[in-house]
């Protein structure tokens, strides 16, 4: 069954795409056609109900009785003249029938003011339905056909039944980052469990299904903007508006008058060629070192063709490629890794409905399959380019990835890299998960890019496979030439580096790789001083997969295992069978080896969709760690009853976080001793983290009742200096071999001593060759760092005596600030190695 709608102008009709504006031209509001209008008169194209007209009466949008949605926008930016020249006819809700006069307009006057009067007639909803025919380049006239429809997948069941009648509830955006990924996803899970039409509509007008997390972000709604939900189950509507006041965990409070946050541009400057010897700066994804042949990334979608065969092939040929694209993610999806977890991902963006409607709109207009698909995601992505939030930013390379393997599968081009030469650096604007992941085993030195960011997938992958990684290089890098000599460490990437600057860099790097190997031989032996004292080497986890990469590397057991890092990404809390699995496994891939969990540490810089929390104003200082889990008890109560009845394949400790005072490990315990009472099992052992100044400074007091300590060297650095290490402006400053720090841990190790409590440390200082000897010097005794740092963490404190530590220590702790501590531990190292030697 078709549908024909009629012109809502007399005009000249036009093909979308050749609106002068990406919005539209690339199909991000639907697909459709645009006429030029011969007179001002705007009217229905059919009999239906108007669901919204635009404050500034330049646009309508109706839904029609056979169910398609349209939007109709008399010319384009004539937002800008605030109803200057319009004069609307009809209000929302509204019945009208077909011809009915919409929108009267001043067709000479905005021929002066406008950018244009071409006026887009766009289906929304296509989803539901998709443009199977037009013709264009023709002149038309108002009610004459100007497309064909067919319903999809998802049209409505309406038939020719009247529309149900749209209710609406308009609301400010309360979320601190904006409607960016996660959001989004939640919203669009809720979404999908009610029927009906159900939308998210901007202030400008611009129409999202709330069943889709892409279109939403297309939206790109910061902090403060109003927007509207409209839907035909008011139901659905307050269930939506609940979870968009709750915050999601990122609740920012809106202050009336305040302006929404909105992106910026960075102002363009002229990009001048690399010379010779010339090093480009760049920001470290992945720290490292390496030298090696340049070669640029070539990319086979030049190959797709241009030109379409019949719609059903193209619509099989782009069916087939979706098929073939899942399976390889659902494969990958399998295992238990950051890459398994960023294929589930991309999973979800696959079978998003406004993708798949966009791209079948393309092929309907005559685009092969390829093509028509990566315009389809192309439109979405233009729009998360210009989000504020950097973060959001990152995700459109997870779209343009998706867009890639989809387009290449469906021309049936093989997307197999070329072979590298050894220690090739690898250069390209940008880079997405499946291409590095090809390349892996190719022997790759390095990575620079001229986009990206320091958090994107890419570089997660990068990290765990070991590889040196620049991003945000800019439009310089693009001056290197394939093949050309290349430098790249210390955050910088340098051009055909002198002979004498390639060799001593070169030296540098043998010299480190030297001793990364010695280390490896040794890296199942335990550490010891040379005067014989036992220093234990955890490793930091966040998977099973990290725990038998861990085993690999020689660490001794878990001193860390992040568990809200495992549930984070999910709009449902951890039911205890998920978290008693997921935990044995954890504990099997340690092979008896010790495991320390780590209650879920929410809140702050780490928010969870399903646990909203309200706004607050120093999230840092509120509700996080200890005090969320206390407040949420159920929460608590299902965590520790899973690590209380797991299948433990060796010791289980269990570490609060965030602890400040004696009342909340009390609380704590005594659920963890209920729930063991309950199950008739041990209890395990119970220790805090000290994070807090006020934990360090009353060791001594919560010693007395903890099993153990660990100091949380990230957090009690920011929170001991009073920088936040989210806060580009301040975090750079922050350095946690300051004195003060080093003497709070001082504290709390006497403290423990005093109960004969054992203090270890897992935070990022545990891997600091210049933090070790003092560490060690100050009483620790267990160091837990990344997998990929336990052999050298090992190798330096077996270059080291208890005495030398302490003697470091002890005049570390006089020193003015973290710079005096480190030329102080740099000066005493390089004695230390001249004896050694």
């Amino acid at each position: 069954m078709t549908l024909t709608i009629a012109s809502p102008l007399s005009g000249w009709a036009t093909p979308l795409c050749e609106v002068p504006d990406p919005v539209f031209a690339q199909g991000m509001m639907g697909p459709g056609i645009a006429v030029d209008p011969a007179e001002g008169r705007l009217v229905s194209p059919g009999a239906g109900r108007v669901v919204s007209v635009h404050p500034a009466g330049h646009a309508v949008t109706l839904e029609l009785d056979a169910g398609p949605v349209l939007l109709m926008h008399v010319g384009l930016d004539t937002v800008g003249l605030g109803g200057a020249g319009f004069a609307p006819e009809v209000m929302e809700g509204e019945r009208v029938e077909a011809g009915q006069v919409l929108i009267l307009f001043d067709l000479d006057r905005l021929a002066r003011t406008a950018r244009s009067l071409l006026t887009p007639v766009i289906v929304t909803n296509g989803e539901a339905f998709a443009v199977v025919g037009g013709q264009t380049d023709r002149e038309i006239a108002a009610g004459a056909a100007l497309m064909t429809l067919e319903p999809c997948g998802m049209a409505t069941a309406a038939g020719a039944k009247e529309a149900a009648p749209l209710t609406s509830r308009s609301l400010l955006l309360p979320l601190a980052h904006g409607l960016h990924a996660r959001p989004a996803a939640r919203l669009a899970s809720l979404a999908g469990t009610f029927p009906g039409t159900l939308e998210i509509v901007a202030a400008d007008g611009r129409v999202a299904s709330a069943r889709s997390a892409v279109a939403m972000l297309a939206l790109g709604l910061g902090h403060g903007e109003t927007l509207t939900l409209r839907g035909s189950d008011i139901t659905a509507i307050d269930a939506l508006a609940e979870l968009i006041e709750s915050g999601m965990g990122e609740h920012r409070p809106v202050v009336v008058g305040e302006p929404a946050v909105r992106g910026g541009q960075s102002a363009l400057v002229p990009s001048l060629p690399l010379g010779e010897g010339e090093a480009l700066a760049a920001v470290t994804a992945v720290p490292g070192a390496a030298i090696g042949p340049a070669v640029w990334l070539l990319d086979p979608l030049a190959s797709l063709p241009e030109t379409a065969g019949t719609r059903e092939a193209e619509t099989a040929a782009l069916d087939g490629a979706i098929a073939q694209i899942r399976a390889s993610l659902e494969s990958a999806a399998e295992g238990d890794g950051q890459a398994a977890q960023i294929a589930a991902a991309h999973l979800v963006l696959l079978d998003d409905p406004e993708l798949l409607g966009a791209a079948r709109g393309g092929i309907a207009a005559g685009l092969p399959a390829g093509r028509a698909w990566i315009a389809g995601v192309e439109g979405f992505i233009a729009q998360l380019r210009l989000s504020p939030d950097p973060r959001l930013r990152e995700r459109v390379d997870d779209l343009a990835d998706l867009a890639r393997r989809v387009a290449l599968a469906s021309g049936g081009i093989d997307e197999t890299p070329p072979p590298l030469p050894p220690g090739a650096i690898l250069l390209a604007d940008d880079l997405y998960p499946s291409q590095l992941m090809a390349l892996a085993d190719g022997g790759l030195g390095g990575v620079v890019t001229v986009e990206g960011g320091a958090t994107s997938h890419v570089a997660i992958i990068a990290a765990g496979l070991g590889l040196p990684m620049l991003v945000a290089a800019g439009e310089r890098l693009k001056s290197i030439p394939q093949g050309a000599a290349l430098l790249l460490e210390k955050g910088a990437l340098t051009h055909a580096p002198a002979a004498g600057v390639l060799a001593a860099a070169r030296a540098r790097i043998e010299g480190a790789q030297s001793r990364r190997r010695a280390a490896a031989a040794h890296a199942h032996e335990p550490a010891m001083t040379r005067d014989g004292v036992r220093i234990e080497v955890f490793a930091n986890l966040a998977s099973a997969a990290d725990a038998r990469a861990a085993v690999a590397a020689g660490a001794e057991g878990c001193g860390l295992l992040r568990s809200e890092f495992l549930f984070l990404d999910r709009a449902e809390a951890p039911s205890l069978a998920e978290q008693r699995e997921v935990y044995s496994a954890i504990s099997a891939a340690l092979e008896g080896r010790p495991l320390i969990v780590r209650t879920l540490d929410i809140g702050a810089d780490k928010p969870a969709p399903y646990l909203p929390m309200g706004g607050e104003e120093n999230p840092a200082l509120g509700l996080r760690g200890i005090r969320l889990q206390l407040a949420a008890p159920d929460l608590l109560d299902v965590q520790l009853r899973a690590l209380v009845t797991m299948e433990a394949q060796g010791p289980v400790q269990i570490m609060l976080p965030m602890v400040s005072e004696i009342a909340e490990l009390r609380a704590a315990r005594a659920a963890l001793e209920r729930i063991a009472a309950e199950e008739e099992r041990p209890c395990p052992p119970l220790g805090i983290m000290v994070e807090t100044p006020a934990a360090a400074l009353h060791a001594g007091v919560l010693a007395a009742e903890a099993d153990f300590f660990s100091v949380g060297s990230n957090d009690l650095a920011q929170y001991t200096l009073a920088r936040d290490r989210t806060n580009p402006h301040v975090a750079a400053g922050l350095d946690a071999l300051h004195p003060a720090i080093l003497q709070l841990i001082e504290i709390a190790q006497i403290g423990a001593s005093r109960h004969g409590r054992l203090v270890g440390l897992c935070g990022g200082l545990g891997a600091d060759p210049e933090a070790i000897p003092l560490l060690i010097g100050l009483g620790v005794r267990e160091l837990s760092v990344s997998a990929g740092s336990v052999a050298e963490t090992k190798a330096c404190i077996r270059s080291l005596t208890l005495e030398q530590c302490g003697l470091m220590a002890e005049a570390a702790l006089a020193l003015p600030d973290a710079a005096a501590v480190r030329a102080l531990v740099r000066a005493e190292l390089g004695k230390i190695v001249e004896e050694v030697a």
